[in-house]
């Protein structure tokens, strides 16, 4: 890992309509999870060497200033291009200084994540979730640990995770489960979308959002077929057949799991549909506290 000079921390969202984010924030750069189909690897993002993870240099002395500049308060998106709970975070504590921060001044957060790490900063959720809107999400694609390896080699294993989402929302943190990508011919069936919607009803979670099927584009695509390659064997030329170069590979499943993954929800009392999502988690917190003015 290596320190890279920023001369800004927090940008301000132009559509706030991915969980009702104000501003969005990435305190590292890269990411060493391994998941064989991030998106964030794709040329359009810019990030040479995606798997090398890269600090950013005095990241909270910058973001000290600029929440101390905005005029009003607003939610901060975190993880949405790089996991704030990567390994590195153990030692590095950028994330957790900048909850501080954001609690410091009045702010709201939702997070990415596929670390049970976030569990150590329970508190500051908590604290968080006194003044503003706090919403913790988890991205769980595959409910059999063995089969999450193969897909997410370098992180929390499924089972992990749902401890993780216990823990939080025994502390009356909200909770939300990522639920996409779904594989094509891995994921995509109706054991694994139910086992997962039961075992977030078990484990206390508001909302689950998911895609039914994967984005593949530019290299992304070419690392995602290499995996293939080297862990499911023939799965490279059927997807190869059935997607050819398109940007949307949704699951030949997806109209019978929408209805398996709606009915499950709405059998354990759980959101699904992102609009409701935010509306829940920033219930009873004011208008001040869903929207801003630089």
């Amino acid at each position: 890992m290596e320190y890279v000079s920023v001369k800004s921390i927090l940008h301000r969202c132009r559509d706030t309509s991915w969980f009702g984010s104000d501003y969005n924030m990435n305190l590292y750069r890269g990411c060493c999870h391994g998941c064989i189909y991030c998106d964030s690897r794709s040329e359009c993002y810019h990030i040479e060497n995606f798997d090398k993870v890269r600090a950013k240099k005095d990241a909270a002395v910058i973001l000290r200033d600029e929440l101390r500049r905005k005029r009003r308060t607003g939610v901060i998106g975190m993880g949405a291009m790089s996991d704030p709970y990567n390994p590195f975070e153990r030692t590095e504590r950028l994330t957790e200084k900048a909850l501080m921060l954001i609690d410091e001044f009045g702010f709201g957060v939702n997070v990415d994540t596929k670390s049970a790490l976030i569990t150590r900063d329970a508190a500051l959720y908590r604290s968080i979730a006194q003044h503003s809107p706090v919403l913790c999400k988890m991205t769980i694609t595959a409910a059999d640990d063995s089969l999450c390896r193969l897909i997410e080699p370098n992180v929390s294993t499924s089972s992990e995770r749902f401890a993780a989402l216990e823990k939080l929302s025994a502390t009356g943190v909200k909770t939300c489960i990522l639920m996409n990508p779904i594989l094509p011919f891995m994921t995509d069936n109706a054991e694994n979308i139910t086992a997962i919607v039961r075992r977030a009803a078990e484990v206390g979670v508001m909302g689950i959002f998911t895609y039914l099927g994967v984005t593949l584009r530019q290299n992304q695509r070419e690392y995602f077929y290499d995996r293939l390659d080297e862990r499911f064997a023939g799965l490279h030329a059927r997807y190869a057949r059935q997607f050819g170069g398109a940007y949307e590979c949704f699951s030949p499943n997806s109209s019978m799991l929408w209805k398996v993954f709606i009915s499950e929800c709405e059998k354990h009392n759980i959101l699904y549909d992102m609009n409701d999502i935010t509306a829940a988690y920033k219930s009873g917190y004011g208008d001040s506290q869903l929207s801003f003015f630089d």
